[in-house]
């Protein structure tokens, strides 16, 4: 009875055979069905996240403009141009004595694409002169601009994606003849691969070759996880075939040349031998040698091991294996491969491809686009973005903040800095958010809100200035107690910082040596809700504190809204929004937006020039004079001072003729730092100037502006030859009409000679601006 059943069971089971088979033949059309979908998927949509390229201001170059022999080299170099004798390809320059000779790369710049071209000239007394480009006179040439870095998604893998068409023949046979010498035959396995590899290992007693055809490589690193078992191999092996099912040879191989992973640039991958070509050389793929195509060729077996910074005696073996078999495929010719064997090697990573080359910077560029873009199209778009920083500002900007750190030595342990640059047109040059360069922490000059102390005064005076037909720097007011009642029942007292009492003092004086208790004197005289309203005017902000406190500067404020405010100081009266970015383009080069300067006048430049004048005194003979250490005599600035209750702040703010440069100190708990404007942002600030500004300060009267000379201790109106007069400027009528007599100096003054009476500094000076104007 047993027996039967058991035959019974196994018929049963034998008539079931086919079913499992049936199963699995269908589990499997399945997979393969979703396998395919996958392959499809990806292979014909969105292959690879692209972050945004952002570019600095593109060098540009014409007769008269300044620029310094050395600062062009260090530009030069940040673009990692090579210094040869003769340049011949792109991305090489040279330099005999004061003349220059650069091979510029092509570039599809902001207003178009621009090809190589190679542009001559001479910097004579830090002079642009003798512009030539191809040979013929040029009014205006320009470098390719530095990639400053990008924004990136989660996974920082950098690219530039390049067509099958575009890659030199020797480059494509470089990485064929080292990596799938069997491409063109297989069907995305090769069995005679793997056999090969199997033997080669098992003679060799360890793993030593790979199997894998560039279409598995692709496979892996398009697909799959780097894990390594069976299951991934069988998948990885199945998807090559699908791949090879559906594409092309050069379809597949365009795919991997951009995929491939060929080194790292800070905590970003490099991927793809379009961008690997200018990181490691410097140029675009298509102007490669045949040895530099055999470098490249060689590393994508393995960028760390084969890393040619640190190996390079590795990757030049396998360079020459790389050429031996070009030459045993008749690829290249004997006499080639005798010469690029000859060749060194020659890479050196490009700074322009750090991911993160200027944080704070970038960091401002990302703030002023996400008005206008998602951060997802931001980080996987592809976007050109170019940016108004200039490098050669922002380096020397770096440079001279770490000057001045060796210069606290010790006590300056706790010490913090951030500085903002900013260029005639509104556009911001130079980012600082750390005394340590290329710190991406927290960013003080856009994050860190900070009293802004005595840089408030010429708001204070400007809000007075504004009503010019009762006060101009010749109003005296006193400095003596003054007491405000608040509307929490206390009284204000402010007090100067020697807690001095100075009598009655100029508009001039109250602002050039920062008398506290007669800005608040002025200020309260003039009005708080015209001070307030001033500061809106500034600022475009609407949240000014209705505090009598904020006309000492008890408001707290970024160095980059500082910055802003003290534009219209710089411009002139006119107002705009400070720009970090010129334009956006896709990544096929089309324009998506522009970012125009929109510029306002919010004061008079009539008005705006007599500030000017006493903002300039601030550091002629006020408490910016120490700017002089470190500035040369010659270049001619304007400023103010600012330091908070308890020295936990200082700041200067002030412009040449072409720079506006706001610089803070202190220190993220808050504390103490012992340092007034004068000792410490004012420093930062001179040692800035010193480095990137090319041109003073010049105050040329605006229509409706006069120049009289008036005594210092009266006010009223006197003449050049008396002792204790300033050459002072006046809006409209507004200059004094009496005078006051004084004795006669004994020798006759020449109208174009300054006074050399002993005693009389302010009159020299005023000597010195009219002589300036």
């Amino acid at each position: 009875m047993r027996m039967s059943v058991s035959r019974d069971k196994l018929r049963f089971l034998l008539r079931l055979w086919p079913v499992p088979i049936v199963v699995l033949l269908a589990f499997s059309a399945i997979m393969l069905y979703q396998m395919d979908g996958i392959v499809r998927e990806k292979f014909e949509g969105k292959r690879w996240r692209l972050p945004s390229v952002v570019y600095a201001r593109p060098l540009e170059l014409h007769e008269g403009a300044p620029l310094r022999d050395e600062d062009l080299e260090m530009e030069l170099q940040e673009l990692s141009y090579f210094k040869v004798k003769d340049p011949q390809q792109p991305g090489e320059y040279s330099r005999h004595d004061d003349k220059f000779e650069i091979q510029r790369r092509g570039f599809p710049f902001w207003e178009g694409a621009e090809g190589t071209t190679r542009i001559e000239f001479r910097i004579v007394k830090s002079r642009v002169t003798d512009l030539k480009q191809d040979g013929k006179p040029s009014e205006l040439s320009r470098l390719d601009p530095m990639k400053i870095g990008g924004i990136y998604a989660t996974q920082k893998e950098d690219r530039k994606l390049v067509q099958l068409k575009q890659v030199p023949k020797y480059v494509i046979d470089a990485l064929i003849a080292i990596e799938d010498r069997e491409f063109y035959d297989h069907f995305g396995v090769s069995i005679k691969g793997i056999s090969r590899a199997m033997w080669t290992n098992f003679k060799a007693r360890r793993w030593v070759q790979g199997g894998s055809t560039l279409t598995q490589q692709l496979v892996k690193n398009f697909y799959l996880t780097p894990e390594r078992s069976i299951k991934r191999k069988f998948t990885e092996m199945v998807y090559s075939v699908l791949l090879e099912l559906h594409y092309s040879k050069e379809e597949i191989l365009e795919t991997y040349i951009n995929e491939i992973y060929l080194g790292h640039s800070g905590d970003s991958g490099v991927h793809g031998f379009g961008l690997a070509s200018e990181f490691y050389f410097g140029r675009p793929l298509e102007a490669l040698s045949l040895d530099q195509a055999a470098v490249l060729a060689a590393i994508a077996n393995g960028p760390s091991f084969y890393n040619p910074g640190r190996y390079p005696d590795r990757v030049k073996k396998r360079r020459n294996k790389v050429l031996a078999l070009l030459l045993e495929d008749k690829k290249i010719t004997k006499a080639a491969y005798d010469q690029a064997r000859r060749q060194p090697i020659k890479v050196r990573p490009s700074l322009r491809w750090a991911p993160n080359r200027f944080p704070a910077f970038l960091d401002l560029v990302r703030r002023n686009l996400d008005r206008d873009y998602q951060t997802k199209d931001l980080a996987e778009e592809g976007l050109r973005i170019f940016s108004t920083l200039d490098p050669i500002t922002q380096v020397l900007t770096e440079k001279a903040i770490a000057d001045f750190m060796r210069r606290q030595g010790k006590s300056g342990g706790k010490l913090q800095v951030a500085s903002v640059v900013v260029s005639e047109s509104g556009e911001v040059q130079g980012v600082i958010g750390d005394k340590v360069a290329g710190f991406q922490g927290f960013n003080r000059a856009l994050d860190a809100k900070r009293s802004i102390g005595s840089l408030a005064k010429p708001v204070v005076l400007l809000s007075a200035l504004a009503e010019h037909s009762k006060y101009t720097l010749a109003t005296h007011i006193s400095d003596g107690p003054v007491s405000i009642p608040l509307s929490s029942g206390q009284v204000w007292e402010p007090q100067n910082i020697d807690h001095g009492d100075h009598g009655n003092v100029s508009l001039l004086t109250m602002l050039t040596q920062s008398y506290n208790r007669a800005t608040v004197r002025l200020g309260r005289e003039v009005g708080l809700k015209k001070v307030q309203e001033t500061f809106r005017k500034l600022t475009g902000s609407t949240e000014i504190p209705d505090n009598p406190s904020i006309m000492l500067g008890a408001l707290g404020m970024s160095p980059y809204e500082v910055a802003g405010m003290y534009y219209p100081f710089f411009s002139g009266g006119y107002r705009t929004d400070l720009k970090a970015v010129r334009g956006v383009q896709d990544h096929d080069g089309k324009r998506i937006k522009a970012y125009p300067s929109k510029v306002v006048k919010i004061f008079e430049p009539s008005v705006i020039h007599v500030l000017q004048y006493a903002m300039r005194a601030v550091i002629f003979e006020g408490t910016g004079r120490a700017a002089f250490s470190f500035m040369p005599g010659d270049l001619t600035a304007a400023g103010k001072t600012g330091t908070s209750n308890d020295q936990r702040d200082s700041w200067f703010a002030g412009f040449t003729g072409d720079k506006l440069v706001v610089s803070w100190v202190g220190n993220d708990a808050n504390d103490p730092t012992r340092l007034t404007g004068s000792s410490g942002g004012l420093h930062v600030w001179a040692q800035i100037m010193s480095k990137i500004s090319r041109q003073g300060l010049t105050l040329n009267a605006p229509p409706g502006v006069q120049y009289q000379w008036v005594d210092n201790a009266t006010g009223l109106l006197s003449s050049a030859d008396c002792q204790g007069v300033r050459y002072l400027p006046f809006v409209g009528n507004s200059a004094p009409r009496d005078s006051v007599p004084c004795p006669v100096l004994p020798e006759t003054i020449h109208p174009d000679q300054p006074p050399a009476t002993t005693g009389k500094e302010p009159a020299m000076l005023d000597w010195l601006f009219k002589l300036m104007q």
